[in-house]
């Protein structure tokens, strides 16, 4: 009898135990809870907004990004005299467009033999613009910032002859995310040359940007865009995959059309030139403008032709 009397007590004293021990674990479960922000919530003093769950924060950042953002490109486009801000590229495809040379642009063999492909225009039904720029004989410090201020993508092709006199330029804009890529070392007819000069040409350039700029192109254009079947096997040879053109071409005082319409078209490629007063009636920014001032007012925006590829 006097076992029993004395397990009860046992069974007693740890109830008791047990009992404080969950008060405890429950006050610091609700203090816990406080600190994270899921217990109560002390009510804003007047005037100040409550304050938001981590989620909401997150969100409220993400947009605030995005008004400065537009502000800055605002103030930007007003900046460099633009009557509007350029529209802003939607996101690229996941799944890339299938390339294939256009139509009329074939060489003997050229999917046989799996050449390059020669194309005008990226497949895509998006309002969408590809701006490249040819040769590197102007070296415009405005241009830079301005195409950086604006946030305007470009692809540049690059002739050593030309780009030779200030290696630097070119790596301050492939330091702003454009990538430069091959038209060979001296911008010769290529048509004109065997095998073996188009195949110096082409590589030679593919040497010269991996040593200056750390990264061998895969985009090659022609000069004139004037190609053969050489052309091509020595473009692939020396590690080239794609042989962009262009479908229009803009300069300081004008445009100029390869199609019929003389209209720019979704997934268009547009060439420019660096070139200044020299040899235009104006600068780069000015040849900028009017791009822009175009593209912007059919409802285009300016895409990165390496992100469709």
């Amino acid at each position: 009898m006097r076992l029993v009397v004395q397990n009860d007590k046992n069974r007693s004293i740890r109830g008791s135990r047990i009992r404080g021990g969950i008060a405890v674990l429950a006050v610091a479960a609700i203090a816990s809870g406080c600190a994270q922000g899921t217990g109560p919530k002390p009510r804003p003093a007047p005037g100040q907004q409550p304050l938001l769950a981590p989620p909401a924060r997150a969100l409220d950042s993400y947009a605030t990004k995005l008004r400065a953002t537009a502000a800055a490109r605002a103030a930007a486009a007003k900046r460099w005299g633009l009557a509007k801000v350029p529209l802003t590229a939607p996101a690229p495809p996941a799944k890339k467009p299938r390339i294939t040379t256009r139509k009329g642009f074939e060489v003997d063999g050229h999917a046989e033999r799996n050449l390059p492909p020669v194309f005008t225009t990226i497949p895509t039904q998006q309002k969408i613009v590809f701006l490249t720029i040819d040769d590197g004989a102007e070296k415009d410090p405005a241009f830079l910032r301005m195409m950086t201020e604006l946030r305007i993508p470009y692809t540049a092709f690059l002739s050593d002859y030309l780009v030779k006199e200030d290696y630097a330029y070119f790596k301050r804009m492939q330091g702003a995310g454009v990538v430069l890529n091959n038209h060979t070392l001296h911008h010769p007819y290529l048509p004109g040359l065997s095998y073996a000069g188009q195949k110096y040409e082409i590589c030679g350039m593919q040497e010269v940007i991996e040593e200056r700029y750390g990264k061998r192109p895969v985009l090659f254009r022609p000069p004139f865009g004037s190609y053969n079947e050489n052309t091509l096997l020595a473009a692939k040879a020396c590690g080239i995959t794609h042989a962009p053109l262009w479908n229009e071409e803009v300069f300081v005082d004008r445009w100029e059309y390869r199609e019929w319409d003389r209209d720019i078209h979704p997934g268009d490629i547009v060439l420019s030139h660096f070139r200044g007063k020299e040899h235009w009636k104006g600068t780069m920014p000015d040849m900028i403008r009017r791009f822009l001032e175009k593209v912007t007012a059919k409802g285009y925006a300016v895409a990165r032709l390496e992100d469709y590829l």
